[in-house]
């Protein structure tokens, strides 16, 4: 295997492209913490620490996973059960991305470096919860929730009650959308003794709890204009991102889960990257 091989392996292997779950709401935070662009070395040190973070976390959850993965049909076919990438140069990845987190954490401000060694904690601690609590999709949410809250503080050095009411509704957004995805692995889950919603309640339950960590978020996001620091124009993204989880729903079934992934990747991305578009508008437009 070459050098791109290898590189096209491993960005395979962390699934960059879901990097656009969570690096939208912390460019968004940014950008209303700065009222504005940030200056383009915090805007640099805020990218640097998210993509380094959400990379470090996901080649943990390969490692942890690498059992589970080898014995699950539907995950055999990974880099790591198939062979292609060593356990030890996945743990380097880790262990690098790790390091890059870190460091562009001190880059940014005091508060964000003393915090970093805590949120590595929970991003990375993530991979372990499925084997003891059902809870495990908010505690996913809560770990891509660092994204928003660590840009405010990245930007305003301290933290401030918009960003954990922006947080919130990345929690119940994401809870919902991987209780969806988890509705896909319920019988290997359940023989093999992994937690999830779908796997206590069953599909069709899960998914109706899945609805309802939906329109939380919704709320969530609406009650965002109770600051004054978006408007109108954010409120119309929250409406069209309604719309999109309304959409989400009506793609999965509890007999017909075969557009589970299109509404766990393709509709989500969507929904983060125009809720983050209405809200720079919003900022941007708004009089100075």
């Amino acid at each position: 295997m070459n050098l791109l091989e290898k590189v096209r392996v491993f960005f395979k292997l962390v699934k960059f492209p879901h990097t656009v779950f969570a690096l939208p709401f912390a460019l968004t935070s940014a950008v209303v913490a700065a009222d504005g662009v940030p200056p383009l070395g915090t805007l640099t040190w805020i990218l640097l620490a998210m993509v380094s973070a959400r990379t470090a976390a996901m080649a943990f959850n390969r490692l942890v996973d690498a059992d589970i993965d080898a014995r699950n049909p539907r995950t055999a076919d990974r880099a790591l059960p198939r062979g292609l990438v060593r356990r030890r140069d996945v743990g380097a990845l880790t262990i690098g991305a790790a390091a890059i987190f870190v460091l562009a954490a001190s880059r940014l401000n005091a508060l964000c470096f003393a915090l970093s060694p805590a949120a590595l904690l929970a991003i990375l601690g993530y991979s372990y919860v499925k084997r003891f609590t059902h809870w495990t999709h908010a505690v996913l949410g809560a770990a891509l929730a660092i994204a928003p809250l660590g840009a405010w503080i990245a930007v305003r050095g301290h933290l401030g009650a918009f960003p954990v009411v922006l947080g919130l509704a990345v929690v119940l957004w994401v809870a919902g959308f991987d209780i969806i995805y988890a509705c896909q692995d319920v019988e290997f889950d359940a023989k093999h003794g992994l937690l999830s919603f779908p796997q206590k309640y069953g599909v069709a339950k899960a998914l109706k709890i899945s609805a309802m960590f939906h329109v939380g978020a919704a709320i969530a996001l609406v009650s965002l204009v109770s600051f004054p620091l978006l408007g109108p124009v954010y409120l119309v993204g929250v409406v069209i991102a309604s719309a999109l989880l309304l959409y989400e729903h009506t793609l999965v079934k509890p007999q017909d889960l075969s557009k589970a992934n299109s509404a766990f990747f393709t509709v989500n991305g969507v929904i983060s990257i125009v809720l983050m578009c209405f809200a720079v508008a919003d900022v941007l437009l708004s009089p100075k």
